[in-house]
């Protein structure tokens, strides 16, 4: 399978060698300005508007927010330039090329593209080779709140009852896109141990350090969720996948729900069969839609989208779940994507042929899983439309952060979904909570 993880955008090396090491002006400098006076083929006579400028009107504004001294010395720059007229053609024909050829450097970091314009996930450096230790704080989850693989560990960690055995560490997405540590912030709703905040396990800044600290060092793409092995002080695995598996099967004896299994083992060939169609189609395909590089690409990644999307609206029509009347990593796996289908990637990515909540099996199917006890805690639906809109600079450059879509909110995701009709096995003997 795949790469499944998140990454910084533009800071996913440790390597001092980025193509972007800072972001240029949009305009010249105020101090090296000169008024261009532009006079019409036919004029006769010219009258210069009265205007100060003296040292002081730009270079000792009065005291106010950044936002509001930049806004008005756009403004008055836009003003002097073109006056109530569009820009002109040439200028905006010049901004645009420089504006594309930024975007597709900085989409070479954000995301890798073959000739074609296709999206190439990178594949996960650190895959597990074998047992982890058994102890408890012998592991260490690393996270963010956006990232749809990290859910997936969060999910599953959750189901298990693996919170106290394997502690948790939540990363905020930075500034320049890297995962980053920050103090946590003040009362707010109560997540339990789910809140952005510092490094648990090492102490670090960001997790380009964490990475760091592993034998030989790292200069590679810093993913989340990442496992950390506490007693070697490396990376135990970056890749999803494997760490739902083990978090499913390896740790039994530290888990409080022990019986709960997401991957039975008359039902593993299944489950994979169906992560065949999963990943490619749905997780992976919005990102083929969002992070296409080229018009072919991102036609041809969003009919595979939605034909996948079709194809799940009508299995589900005849079945709980994907494998059946039990909840398993596949179903797990797609919910991740479905919960913020709608909130970012049908907006963001150009998905947009239908919202989830246009497919009725589908959304019931997400209210559903969304409903499983200890589940909803995991979502944090303002987390993820930040870590989207307002960090996916590329995307999205006024980080302008759409209103919530109703459907979303809490109470509406409670409404009954009615899929236990599909169903002999009640949710509550699936997770005994």
């Amino acid at each position: 399978m795949s790469s499944s993880s998140c990454s910084s955008w533009c800071s996913s090396s440790s390597s001092a060698s980025s193509p972007i090491s800072a972001s240029p002006a949009p305009f010249p400098s105020t101090s090296k300005f000169k008024p261009i006076l532009t006079i019409a083929p036919h004029a006769t006579t010219t009258t210069i508007p009265k205007m100060s400028l003296k040292p002081r009107d730009f270079h000792n504004p009065a005291p106010q927010p950044p936002s509001s001294s930049s806004s008005s010395l756009l403004t008055a720059l836009s003003a002097l330039l073109f006056g109530p007229s569009l820009p002109p053609g040439l200028l905006v024909s010049s901004v645009r090329s420089a504006w594309t050829a930024a975007w597709r450097v900085m989409m070479s970091q954000l995301a890798p593209s073959d000739p074609s314009g296709r999206y190439a996930r990178p594949a996960s450096r650190f895959r597990l080779a074998g047992p982890v230790a058994p102890r408890p704080g012998g592991l260490h989850l690393y996270v963010g709140l956006p990232c749809p693989w990290a859910h997936r560990a969060l999910v599953v960690r959750a189901l298990k009852g693996l919170e106290e055995a394997v502690p948790v560490s939540v990363a905020s997405p930075g500034a320049d896109g890297s995962w980053e540590f920050r103090d946590p912030p003040g009362p707010g709703p109560e997540r339990g141990d789910l809140v952005p905040g510092r490094d648990k396990a090492n102490k670090r800044r960001n997790l380009r350090e964490v990475y760091g600290l592993r034998r030989g060092g790292y200069s590679g793409r810093c993913t989340v969720p990442m496992l950390w092995d506490v007693d070697r002080s490396d990376v135990a695995c970056n890749e999803s996948y494997d760490i739902i598996k083990v978090f499913n099967s390896g740790l039994n004896g530290l888990a409080r729900n022990p019986e709960v299994d997401l991957s039975p083992p008359e039902l593993e060939a299944e489950i994979e069969e169906w992560n065949r169609v999963i990943y490619p189609g749905v997780n992976n395909g919005v990102y083929r839609c969002g992070f296409a590089q080229s018009q072919e690409a991102y036609d041809a990644a969003v009919d595979e989208l939605f034909g996948t999307l079709d194809r799940l609206e009508d299995r589900l029509s005849r079945s709980r779940y994907l494998c059946g009347s039990r909840l398993t990593l596949a179903d797990v796996c797609l919910f991740t994507t479905l919960v913020r289908f709608d909130l970012v990637y049908n907006v963001l990515f150009k998905c947009t042929k239908k919202k989830l909540v246009e497919y009725p099996n589908l959304h019931g199917y997400m209210r559903d899983i969304y409903q499983v006890p200890k589940v909803a805690a995991t979502c944090d639906f303002d987390a993820i439309m930040d870590g989207y809109y307002r960090f996916l600079f590329p995307l999205n450059p006024g980080n302008i952060k759409p209103a919530m879509p109703a459907a979303f909110a809490h109470d509406a995701l409670f409404e009954p979904h009615d899929r236990a009709r599909l169903s002999s096995q009640s949710r509550g003997t699936l997770v005994n909570t």
